[in-house]
């Protein structure tokens, strides 16, 4: 297999309040993204995924690195100095709130995911620092994240912020109502908000629904890709940052994007501007 990962350990007492009897979104992309908090069922997971397409390794990598470079836009470039990050998964290298801090140090950041383990591991990473914060809440009630103590606290909603949905949108069944959901979201954000999307990708070619299978087949039961006409609706109402909606990694490329990427076409990205 190309870029496979290596297995970690099984530390169960690590993560309080998991449910080790079903895969996780948070721990396969970690698995996948090659860290260590993941477990035989999120393996097993990951390998239906790697059995459709071996490069999917590179897939997930591809989709965090149009993540940094987007967060190193909207705070370099555009000025956000507050961010919401929905889905975020497991702390990993290059996280939201180091990125944001590299440029200014008084970004305040706030992490969003469904998993517990996120909580347990993102408040281990972060400690005391009182500028980031780590919420269980789910991106399919948004109430529960604006109403969450944390979010108050460091996110002034009435002021330019970002929200951040990086490769979470696609676990998002047609059924769930993706674009209500995306939609509330974005009527949040404030006039100069903004608003970072990536997503898997339907460019009309075999390998994207091979891999769609091996996501809705094989425990995860989630993970959709859509057409760029699909996506372009998650941006209704906002002007999208130049280039638009493109390939991730045609996003900004910096000297670390690949330029001849076998899983190019299977991952797109944008940023878009509340007006």
């Amino acid at each position: 297999m190309t870029n496979r990962p290596a297995a970690g350990q099984d530390t169960r007492d690590e993560v309080p309040g998991a449910d080790l009897s079903r895969p996780s979104i948070a721990r396969v992309y970690d698995y996948v993204l090659g860290g260590k908090q993941h477990f035989e069922v999120d393996r097993r997971a990951a390998q239906s995924i790697f059995d459709a397409l071996p490069d999917a390794p590179l897939l997930a990598r591809e989709n965090r690195h149009f993540l940094r470079r987007g967060v190193r836009y909207l705070v370099a470039e555009a000025g956000i100095r507050q961010i919401l990050d929905i889905g975020s998964g497991l702390p990993t290298e290059g996280n939201v709130h180091e990125l944001a801090h590299e440029v200014a140090p008084d970004a305040r950041v706030v992490y969003v995911d469904n998993d517990p383990g996120v909580l347990a591991h993102g408040r281990a990473l972060l400690g005391r620092d009182p500028s980031t914060a780590v919420i269980t809440a789910d991106l399919r009630d948004p109430d529960s994240i604006f109403g969450n103590d944390a979010v108050g606290r460091l996110i002034d909603t009435g002021e330019p912020y970002a929200i951040l949905l990086s490769g979470i949108v696609q676990h998002l069944g047609d059924d769930e109502d993706p674009y209500g959901i995306v939609a509330t979201l974005r009527d949040r954000l404030p006039a100069g908000g903004y608003l970072l999307l990536s997503h898997f990708l339907d460019d009309d070619e075999p390998r994207a629904k091979r891999l769609e299978r091996g996501f809705l087949q094989g425990g995860l039961g989630t993970g959709r890709f859509r057409t760029w006409d699909e996506l372009r609706r998650f941006f209704d109402g906002l002007e999208l940052v130049e280039p638009g909606l493109v390939y991730a990694n045609d996003w900004h490329p910096d000297a670390a994007t690949p330029t001849d990427s076998p899983v190019h076409t299977l991952c797109a990205g944008a940023i878009g501007r509340k007006d």
